[in-house]
């Protein structure tokens, strides 16, 4: 996809002025013994780096750096690594969900204001994915994605672990039949190497949308971080940029309409995080393709689960790359794909993907014989969820897929917390568990609770699975028969902010229905006596995203961030 080869470089409003301005910038520039004849007519390449060792995922991201720059160095262009904020997802307080909107600010003012004619975008971690995207594809320059990797597997008394064994490590460790000290020696052999997690949890499940939206090179999503191919996709990314910026391929170019179903396609047969909802509806805003959440059950339901992973199935990431990477599932889907898109190489879907082969079929199954025919996302409507939430089925139970139980209501995550592990608690394994308050604009920012930990006198009777509903996220490593993103959420007065202990609820995921079974007359008389909770936050960035954050079904970004404002520049700096 070859356009004007000689156009004029963005960074030469920069360095190629005469005069005190041109001084200026060519000036300060050299002081870090960059000789002239970088700064005439070489492309200028930003590596945007979220390394951090807060984000211990990212940790590695200084070496893979210096892969990006040869690349770069070698097709002829010029390197400047620049810092954003890097969200870690393990460690982050009150969630890093809260930062994502903040980061993805940092980066388009980042690229915007400085001479940059292209930008790599190094990302692992959960929300530097959507984060960096959303913030580049606002100023729309030419992009490409490289993710970190995922760790190797872990292991544990001769067994494969990886994150999704923590949910069940912990149910075990709250009944005693796991010590603490059994906890201890197992999170000591959980992550073996540098990397994201290992199971398609939602770092991988980023890195899988951005190689289905054509971000990345191929074989991006799945080559585990420590392995030499992934510096050597480093290298031919850093070259790659390159070659975006003289045939000026920009991310409006490549996310289309059509690219946005091939990612939601490939996201039901991967079993990707329910996270990938938000954040491609989020990018999607970005660019101004109208994408809804209906369409994350329209393109994923004919889509069957053809990867055996964790947490929907037995494999890791690890085995993912074995068995031949995304490569070979998109080759698997490619007649149920829009194979003429274009992609970062300038090669389509097609070129890119239809040699590809599966090395594995116990990995990477067939559409014919899948390895589960229930996949992708459902998006459930009903009078408990006005505006939508959704459920991932791969990942519940099969007999809890059409239940009606009585709620057993939490009004708070603390509430949660104090009373779950109560013997005295009134519920049993027909319940439905109710948390609320934990959606964007109520915690805030929408933590990874919704699969909370059951009852232990209900554990103890080995019951591993409850209905869960919430208005929050759950993590892509986690599993069970949880609804998420109730919207309106409680904090606005949804009708999740009504909900009592007693009133029966019915989840029908055939039916896509989610029915709470109380009169109008009574919710009306209930909602006359809502208060929203007070938390307390009247200054700063926080009192700034409970005012300004969308709603889940529409990506949960900022009402003014919605679209672009392009590359160009209103005024100068001298």
């Amino acid at each position: 996809m070859s356009k004007m080869k000689d156009q004029k470089l963005r960074s030469a409003d920069w360095f190629s002025r005469s005069g005190k301005d041109g001084f200026i910038y060519r000036a300060w520039f050299k002081k870090q013994g960059i000789p002239q004849e970088e700064l005439s007519g070489k492309p200028i390449i930003g590596i945007c780096n979220t390394w951090s060792e807060l984000t211990p995922c990212n940790s590695h991201f200084r070496e893979l750096a210096e892969f990006v720059k040869r690349g770069i160095l070698e097709q002829g262009g010029f390197p400047v690594e620049f810092p954003v904020m890097s969200l870690g997802e393990t460690l982050m307080k009150p969630t890093a969900m809260l930062y994502r909107n903040q980061v993805s600010i940092d980066v388009e003012e980042s690229i915007r204001a400085n001479p940059i004619d292209g930008v790599v975008l190094l990302c692992g971690c959960d929300k530097t994915t959507p984060a960096l995207v959303m913030g580049t594809c606002s100023v729309d320059i030419p992009t490409i994605v490289l993710s970190g990797g995922a760790m190797l597997t872990g292991r544990h008394h001769g067994k494969s672990i990886s994150t999704s064994d923590i949910w069940r490590f912990s149910e075990e460790n709250r009944t005693g039949r796991m010590t603490n000290e059994e906890m201890i020696l197992a999170e000591a052999g959980m992550c073996r190497s540098d990397g994201h997690c290992a199971v398609m949890g939602t770092a991988s499940t980023m890195a899988c949308m951005v190689e289905a939206l054509g971000l990345s090179l191929p074989q991006n999503a799945a080559i585990p971080a420590p392995d030499s191919a992934r510096k050597v996709l480093a290298h031919l990314t850093g070259k790659e940029i390159v070659k975006m910026v003289h045939s000026d391929l920009k991310p409006s170019d490549i996310l289309t309409r059509q690219a946005f179903e091939n990612a939601i396609k490939v996201n039901a047969a991967v079993g990707g995080s329910t996270n990938f909802v938000i954040h491609l509806l989020a990018i999607a805003g970005r660019v101004g393709v109208a994408l809804n959440l209906q369409d994350m059950d329209t393109y994923s339901a004919d889509i069957p689960l053809i990867t055996n992973l964790q947490p929907s199935g037995k494999y890791f990431m690890e085995d993912l790359y074995y068995a031949g990477g995304l490569p070979a599932v998109i080759k698997t889907l490619l007649p149920r794909l829009h194979a003429d898109c274009i992609t970062v190489n300038g090669l389509t879907i097609q070129e890119n993907y239809g040699e590809r082969a599966c090395y594995d079929s116990d990995v990477i199954s067939t559409l014919d014989k899948p390895f589960n025919e229930v996949s992708g996302i459902v998006v459930l409507k009903g009078n408990l969820c006005e505006n939508g939430a959704v459920i991932k089925p791969s990942a519940a139970s099969k007999h809890l897929m059409q239940h009606t139980g009585k709620a057993v209501v939490f009004e708070t995550i603390d509430d949660y917390k104090a009373r779950i592990d109560d013997p005295d608690l009134e519920v049993d394994e027909n319940s439905v568990l109710v948390l609320k308050n934990v959606g964007l604009k109520g915690y805030p920012g929408m933590p990874e609770v919704g699969n909370m930990g059951l009852p232990p006198k209900l554990l103890e009777k080995g019951i591993t699975d409850m209905v869960r509903i919430s208005d929050g996220r759950m993590s892509g490593t986690g599993f069970g028969t949880v609804v998420l993103h109730v919207s309106p959420e409680a904090a606005l007065g949804g009708t999740l902010a009504l909900v009592q202990n007693g009133d029966v609820i019915t989840l029908d995921v055939a039916q896509r229905s989610l029915h709470l079974h109380v009169g109008d007359a009574e919710l009306l008389e209930r909602k006359s006596r809502f208060t929203p909770i007070d938390l307390g936050y009247t200054r700063g960035y926080t009192q700034q995203f409970i005012q300004h954050v969308l709603q889940p079904e529409e990506g949960a970004d900022f009402d003014y961030l919605k679209g672009g404002s392009g590359s160009d520049i209103q005024r100068d700096s001298h």
